[in-house]
């Protein structure tokens, strides 16, 4: 056999060896949602040992009238907080807690360790509510929300939440990977990444949902995923109640954290649409640090 068919020979040889190697196996949507369960249980308790600072800018667009009087005659506003999520000694949940500091550059209370102070006691969930409820006061807007935080969407995948969700896996890629200032803030999501994502659909089927009206009606909650298959990590969340003459929208974005190690959430965008009324908002996360207690 000639030197030249020989050479041959090796490279048909490897090539077969190749073309006979097995592919690495798809995980199934099922698989990766439990993945899913697991990486937001334990993304909770690494990042209950963290304080964020949150800087939120609220503003009321697209309106031919403003509520009278009070805070939803502002038109703009712009809050930073302290951001912590916290489990009550008898709760059965994770609470997203945003402490309000300032308002519109004004200082509205000594900014001292308060949240830490709060984990100290074993019960403080009288206190938590009243932090949430005095925040929650300086929302602009006639629209009474408190879903405005970036982990709300996460509790849609929850082991136990999961089989009241239909979920489905989107083939067709989606544009995640563009810089949204210029369109509208919920068109697309804010984030680059390098890894493999996967686009889910979520949709709430069953009653009793986990967001409800004022009134305590039904809200079925309905949006998308962008989940990293190999490990469940949540990379983009979105969140859309569509009820009661009110569209809302929630869209965070999660990056990885150096200090922390882990992926943390680093912006919040969203809208708040009910005729003629429309409200807007973006948060952004930053300054984490460890909790001192």
């Amino acid at each position: 056999m000639s030197k030249r068919r020989l050479n041959f020979a090796v490279v048909a040889g490897v090539a077969l060896a190749a073309a006979i190697r097995p592919a690495a196996q798809t995980p199934s949507l099922e698989e990766v949602l439990k993945r899913s369960a697991v990486y937001v249980s334990e993304f909770r308790k690494q990042l209950s040992g963290i304080v964020a600072e949150e800087t939120y800018r609220q503003s009321i667009v697209n309106t031919g009238r403003i509520g009278s009087g009070g805070l939803s005659a502002v038109p703009t506003r712009t809050l930073r907080s302290d951001f912590l999520l916290v489990k009550p000694s008898d709760a059965d949940r994770y609470v997203e807690l945003r402490d309000v500091f300032e308002v519109d550059g004004q200082a509205i209370r000594d900014r001292h360790a308060r949240l830490e102070e709060l984990l100290r006691d074993p019960s403080a969930t009288m206190r938590i509510g009243a932090i949430i409820n005095e925040s929650a006061r300086y929302n602009i807007g006639s629209v009474q929300r408190t879903i405005n935080t970036p982990l709300m969407a996460l509790l849609f995948l929850d082991r136990s939440n999961q089989p009241s969700f239909k979920f489905k896996h989107v083939d067709k890629p989606q544009a995640v990977f563009t810089d949204a200032r210029d369109t509208d803030i919920n068109d697309t999501p804010v984030f680059r990444v390098s890894t493999e994502m996967w686009t889910i659909e979520y949709q709430e089927r069953r009653r009793d949902t986990i967001i409800r009206a004022p009134n305590g009606d039904d809200r079925p909650a309905h949006g998308r995923f962008w989940i990293n298959p190999s490990n469940g990590s949540v990379l983009i969340s979105e969140l859309v109640v569509d009820g009661g003459g009110v569209i809302a929208t929630v869209t965070v974005s999660y990056q990885s954290e150096p200090l922390m190690g882990f992926l943390v959430p680093v912006e919040m965008r969203e809208s708040y649409v009910r005729y003629p009324e429309r409200i807007t908002g973006h948060a952004e996360y930053g300054k984490f640090r460890p909790i001192e207690k």
